[in-house]
């Protein structure tokens, strides 16, 4: 994913509920997502579907992850991709799928209608 992020690709992770709040560089969000995955025993996301807005695309997902003593959670959020000239420029990310949606002006009754 970060291969196609352009030079002023932008990750705003502000609305996570956990650690690491805050909005990346390109070059900031490789290492939180080192040391994201490297809190974890495992970690795994699915993405459910990609539901195109334009310029951007939404991805509601389901993260799996086991601690280190073998706790195991799941959580499910969503990104924003906003891509512009096959790169991508910004990264959102949020904690319910219909914010994400209302954030590129989609209601969960035009997410369904193209399915």
């Amino acid at each position: 994913m970060l291969k196609d992020g352009a030079p002023s690709f932008e990750f705003d992770f502000s609305r996570s509920v956990g650690p690491g709040r805050g909005v990346y560089s390109l070059d900031q969000m490789r290492g939180f997502f080192h040391e994201f995955v490297e809190s974890w025993e495992s970690l795994r996301i699915e993405v459910d579907e990609f539901i195109e807005a334009g310029e951007h695309v939404v991805a509601p997902n389901t993260v799996y992850v086991q601690g280190r003593d073998g706790i195991e959670v799941q959580a499910r959020g969503a990104f924003v991709f906003t891509i512009c000239d096959r790169s991508i420029t910004r990264l959102c990310f949020y904690q319910e799928r219909q914010d994400a949606l209302e954030a590129v002006g989609l209601s969960e009754q035009d997410a369904h209608a193209d399915s």
